[in-house]
């Protein structure tokens, strides 16, 4: 059999309108506010929202933004070989949302910056502030790539979809509405696109579900085929997924996203209040949640369907990123729509990324790589503002062009997130959480975390982890049937194969082996954003206190206070309630009132003793 992938299915007229509806109401919200606020506009409220949005409107954007076509695509497929151990990011979302809303929204609420990298130079100097800008503008580059390459190129060698008709249409729709409408736009198609990602998702697993016979069938073959591999408690930092490389790691990583990405930063500001803000935080943690369970469950349903005949080792698909893409071709060509609605929610996963990253790098150009450095009048920035989003938009067309040199979908941005996102996490953290934290320890910290992070993942892809680390789970075709051409059919009758060859990659040997097998430099890739946070906080706090930290503090608005945690309000309250007073007033003992009396209302002695104060 032909190592090329096959096509499994062609698209009904019905799919092409259900991609193109899709297309047409993005586009459509965009043109709406920018209707809506034709004439009244300015650069902030464009690149903000006015900062008037809603809790609901916005927790749903936050989830959509990065829960992107790598969410659809690549997770089920990595459930598919790895196991379903990737529940556990659940723990690591949770934890993220605590950590963002009680350490970073804060500060970013009470300075009401536009960019985060306004805080750097508001805490440590411009040159960190300027350094941090282009290293988030690579980033994000790099990133939103990926998100529109990989999923086009899954899609174009499963279905008879063409490769830049959809690098193209999704480009050119994202530029259209971020351009015209703003924040406002990318925050509402993000709770349209969120809609039809999570209806894709259950088209595919509901009829996976009666294909099998039920929930329990699916459960019990991935039980059999050892895909509930739930209970993995290694504290190797070499495996690539145990219980605490997810919940460390990914933690870790999410926080990268959550905490300090301008484009989640922008959706916090973009809030009526500190307490919306918060309220979108943990809602969107419902959110994450619900596409996790949806993606796992696709994954066992993945591996229920094709437990005999694995399609990649038999070569009907060229990598695993496109089997959710087969199977959907394989079991929901009958009905016509199904399939166009799972790849909709695959583009309206790109289109809700994409549309983030490039107003979030228009929103940080602006802010810190123009704003500081001209005069221009607020008519002329809101143009600009436009045109950058212009700019960005056709800016990643041609970045998904250069992406096929990268490999697979998820593990991939989750490296190049660590690896950048990390010692920009570590920045942030130093800033915020150590008063004595000064600019050459921050941009010491920021360089060190930096050269750190991609030493450690160029040595990774030199000398890729061993399987004994990765531990892919194993995969048959012994129950597949090569006797047709334009589709595959599995038998309950085992027919003899031939042994798959193994590729060797760049690192490896011959036969396969990394060329360093117990290399520590090589830690599992959650692990990335990690070392850049550790090694940027570390250098940070010792190069500070070296240079004469202690001898000067940081204003108190730019560090986290104590009143600033929804933990010290909960404490105080129970606190207050527990020592509630029984019924006599003694001011003497309530320090707190003592110390905040106004002297100006004192010109009268209280005696207490000729009062009578009724409780």
């Amino acid at each position: 059999m032909s190592g090329d992938s096959q096509v499994a299915g062609s698209f009904a007229v019905a799919d092409y309108l259900v991609i193109a509806l899709m297309l047409l109401v993005s586009a459509a919200v965009g043109v709406y506010f920018a209707w809506v606020d034709r004439g009244r506009g300015t650069s902030r409220d464009f690149l903000t929202g006015g900062r008037r949005m809603t809790a609901l409107p916005v927790s749903m954007s936050l989830t959509a933004s990065f829960m992107s076509s790598i969410t659809v695509l690549s997770n089920p497929a990595e459930v598919y070989r790895y196991g379903a151990i990737f529940i556990f990011f659940g723990l690591a979302y949770a934890l993220t949302m605590v950590i963002t809303s009680e350490v970073f929204l804060p500060v970013f609420c009470r300075l009401g910056i536009t960019s985060t990298f306004e805080y750097l130079e508001l805490r440590f100097n411009r040159a960190t502030r300027l350094l941090g800008t282009v290293l988030f503008i690579i980033l994000t580059i790099l990133y939103t790539g990926i998100i529109v390459y990989g999923p086009a190129l899954a899609l174009s060698q499963v279905t008879d979809m063409d490769l830049w008709s959809g690098i193209i249409s999704t480009g050119i729709i994202c530029t259209f509405y971020c351009t015209l409408g703003g924040l406002k736009a990318v925050v509402w198609t993000d709770v349209f696109q969120i809609g039809i990602m999570l209806a894709g998702y259950l088209s595919v697993i509901i009829k996976a579900v009666v294909l099998q016979g039920g929930v329990l069938t699916i459960i019990s073959d991935s039980q059999q085929g050892g895909r509930l591999n739930f209970w993995d408690f290694d504290i190797n930092p070499l495996r690539r997924h145990t219980l605490w490389t997810i919940i460390i790691g990914g933690t870790s990583c999410w926080v990268c996203a959550y905490g300090t990405n301008q484009a989640q930063v922008q959706r916090y500001i973009a809030c009526k209040n500190i307490t919306h803000a918060r309220v979108s935080v943990y809602l969107s943690l419902l959110g994450l949640c619900s596409f996790l369970v949806s993606s796992v469950f696709a994954g066992m349903s993945l591996y229920s369907v094709y437990k005999n005949c694995d399609p990649w080792t038999a070569g009907m698909v060229s990598t695993p990123d496109q089997l959710m893409p087969y199977l959907v071709m394989d079991i929901l060509t009958d009905y016509p729509g199904l399939p166009g609605l799972f790849f909709a929610g695959v583009y309206s996963g790109s289109l809700s990324t994409v549309s983030s990253s490039i107003n979030a790098m228009a929103a940080v150009t602006l802010e810190d790589l123009i704003k500081p450095y001209t005069n221009m009048s607020e008519r002329q920035l809101f143009r600009l503002s436009k045109g950058l989003s212009f700019f960005y938009g056709i800016l990643c067309i041609c970045m998904a062009g250069l992406s096929s040199v990268m490999g697979g979908m998820m593990q991939t941005s989750a490296s190049i997130g660590g690896l950048i996102g990390g010692p920009l996490l570590g920045l942030f953290t130093l800033g915020i959480l150590c008063p004595f934290a000064n600019s050459k320890g921050g941009l010491s910290g920021l360089v060190s975390g930096l050269v750190v992070s991609m030493s450690v993942g160029l040595v990774a892809v030199i000398s890729p982890p061993p399987p004994s680390m990765t531990r892919p789970l194993p995969l048959t075709t012994e129950g597949c049937n090569f006797t047709t051409t334009n589709s595959l059919n599995w038998t309950s009758t085992a027919l003899p194969t031939e042994p798959s060859s193994t590729p060797t990659s760049p690192g490896q040997i011959g036969d396969g082996k990394p060329l360093l097998e117990d290399n520590w430099l090589t830690p599992s890739y959650l692990y990335l954003s990690l070392i850049g946070v550790v090694t940027a906080i570390s250098v940070g706090m010792i190069v500070s206190l070296l240079t004469g930290g202690l001898k000067m503090r940081a204003e108190a608005r730019f560090t986290l206070m104590k009143e600033d945690t929804t933990f010290y309000h909960l404490f105080k309250f129970f606190k207050d309630r527990v020592t509630r007073p029984t019924g006599r007033l003694d001011l003497t003992k309530d320090k707190e009132y003592v110390n905040n009396i106004d002297l100006a209302f004192c010109n009268t002695a209280l005696d207490l003793t000729k009062s009578k104060v009724r409780m």
